[in-house]
């Protein structure tokens, strides 16, 4: 049974200028440890790549606290969420800390899938009941 979709797009200028006027700050406050690691090596060999990974992960933990009913309220966090990828590429959601005990206490399973183009990432989930 579903529990919740939902969706983002994010204008990758943004997330640019958000770098811009907060440097690492932002990508801290945004991303997991993990996240931000990975962030940190695709802006080294290829600052616009980083912008956009950027981008893709604030827009999906956008369209899964929509998802989740939550918003950006606790125990939704930016860096309680995480995405990471499965071996074939697919991206999953990692959940941390009281997200995660939360989550589970609702059997909740969740769908994400990101893209991107030049100026724009999108997001797409759903959140499912797992009895």
């Amino acid at each position: 049974m579903i529990y919740g979709i939902g969706t983002d797009i994010c204008d990758v200028r943004r997330i640019q200028a958000s770098l811009v006027r907060h440097g690492e700050r932002f990508a801290q406050k945004v991303l997991s440890d993990a996240e931000f690691a990975t962030w940190q090596a695709r802006s080294l060999r290829w600052p616009e790549r980083g912008v956009r990974y950027l981008a893709t992960r604030f827009s999906a933990k956008e369209a899964f606290s929509k998802a989740i009913g939550l918003g950006m309220t606790m125990p939704m966090t930016w860096r309680r969420c995480e995405i990471g990828n499965l071996p074939s590429g697919q991206p999953v959601i990692l959940l941390h800390g009281a997200l995660r005990d939360w989550f589970e206490a609702r059997h909740l399973r969740a769908h994400i899938t990101v893209t991107d183009e030049t100026d724009y990432a999108a997001s797409f989930c759903v959140v499912e009941v797992n009895r």
